[in-house]
This record gives C-alpha cells, sequence and structure tokens, in this order.
C-alpha cells in the first residue's frame, strides 16, 4: 500500500465547498507518476480503463518509459440506476459481481441480459481502439494498471482479474483517489496498491477533480493511435 513516499499536493475547494485534490486527469497522472517513479527502471507497462483513464494512462507512460494500452472492462449497472455499479465485465466474460447485487433487484436473469449488453460493447470497442493488433504482451512484466478513481471497485478488480491471467511478474494498481473500504478490497486482487488519496466520505470519484470531463472514444483512438509510431 502507497503511505508517503511524495509529498501530496494541498487540496483545495472547489464552488459547491468539496475538496479538490486535482484539477484533471493529467493533474492526477503526474502526481501519480511520482509515487510510481521506483518502476521506471523496469521498464513497466502501462494498461489505462477504458475509457476515463486513458489520458493519465499516456501520461504515465511518458513520465515511466513504459510501454502503453489499455485494458478493457466495462461495469454491470444496477437496475433503475444505471450509474452504480452492481459488478463489472472483462473481455473473456469473467464478471465480478457485488455481494449487494442481488438486493438491489440485480437477479440472475437481469445480470445476464447485462452482461451480454456488455459484452457487446467491449467488443466494438475493442474493434474501434486497437484494429488489426493483438493487446500488448504482459506476460513477466510489471504491469500498472490504472483508473481516475475507485468508487465501488468493481471495474478495477475485473481489469486486475483480466490481466492476472496474462501472468504478469508483478501486478501494480493505481489511482488517484479511492473510498477507503473499495481500496482494501481491490489490493486483495493486486501485488501492490498504489492510491493517493482515501477520503472517509467519497461520494462519486468526479467530485475530488476541479474538471472531470468525460473522455470519448475519438480521443482514446487518437492516444492508442500516438503509441503505435
Amino acid at each position: 500500500m502507497f503511505a508517503g513516499r511524495v509529498r501530496l499536493r494541498d487540496a483545495g475547494r472547489n464552488n459547491r465547498g468539496d475538496v479538490v485534490y486535482f484539477q484533471d486527469r493529467i493533474d492526477a497522472a503526474e502526481q501519480l507518476a511520482i509515487a510510481l517513479q521506483p518502476w521506471r527502471a523496469r521498464h513497466p507497462l502501462v494498461l489505462a480503463i477504458a475509457r476515463g483513464a486513458v489520458p493519465m494512462g499516456q501520461v504515465l507512460a511518458d513520465r515511466l518509459e513504459a510501454d502503453f494500452d489499455v485494458v478493457l472492462v466495462r461495469k454491470l449497472r444496477a437496475p433503475f440506476s444505471p450509474e452504480l455499479a452492481v459488478g463489472a465485465i472483462d473481455e473473456s466474460g469473467w464478471a465480478y459481481i457485488a455481494p449487494y447485487a442481488g438486493e438491489i433487484g440485480a437477479n440472475p436473469d437481469y445480470l445476464a441480459r447485462e452482461k451480454a449488453a456488455q459484452l457487446d460493447t467491449l467488443r466494438r470497442r475493442r474493434a474501434l481502439y486497437t484494429p488489426g493488433r493483438a493487446p500488448i504482451e504482459a506476460g513477466g512484466r510489471v504491469v500498472i494498471v490504472v483508473d481516475d478513481g475507485l468508487a465501488t471497485g468493481a471495474t478495477m478488480i475485473a481489469a486486475l482479474h483480466s490481466v492476472r491471467a496474462r501472468q504478469p511478474s508483478r501486478l501494480i494498481c493505481a489511482v488517484p483517489v479511492g473510498a477507503p473500504d473499495s481500496v482494501a478490497l481491490v489490493a486483495a486482487h493486486a501485488d501492490e496498491m498504489v492510491c493517493l488519496h482515501q477520503p472517509a466520505f467519497f461520494g462519486a470519484v468526479g467530485r475530488f477533480y476541479a474538471d472531470f470531463r468525460q473522455v470519448e472514444d475519438d480521443e482514446v483512438v487518437r492516444l492508442l493511435a500516438r503509441e503505435k509510431k
């Protein structure tokens, strides 16, 4: 678990009075890169959870002299509340289901339909983001999986499971901010957890950023195309 290897910047506040740790995802990635500097000499592979973490992954790859690619997973949406995750699924069809899923109406029939819908989205995104090539080889390498934050932790668990199957030598989870319970849950699926902030009152990831605009497909395609050059 990351604990004080760098001096964190002082937090500010937005016009609602929320604590803001990061100006935007780029700022968050620059701060993460400082904490991850010890791995620079190992030529790691940085895998960003698409779409939101892709700009962050590009920054980390530049700062750590790393290879860069995406890991594709999708949130399984709660019935009647699509922003809430009841789990997540990877490209193989493996899914993590949160313990509370059944309590909020995500029964087996609903989950089967939701898994099918999200797998279809994953197939379309893979064809769009990395056409004509396989994912960069992760076997035997230090792999850093990055996201812009951990709320429930479901998508990160699915991403780590997907990457672990590719047999990296070391699997690192790196996030700028996370809910304490979710950080503890996810840490069990990685060899190392790097989380810069764990605020007691979490809410949503976006509240800790001054600018948390959505990352679109065209930006993901552009950043991954740059990596191929």
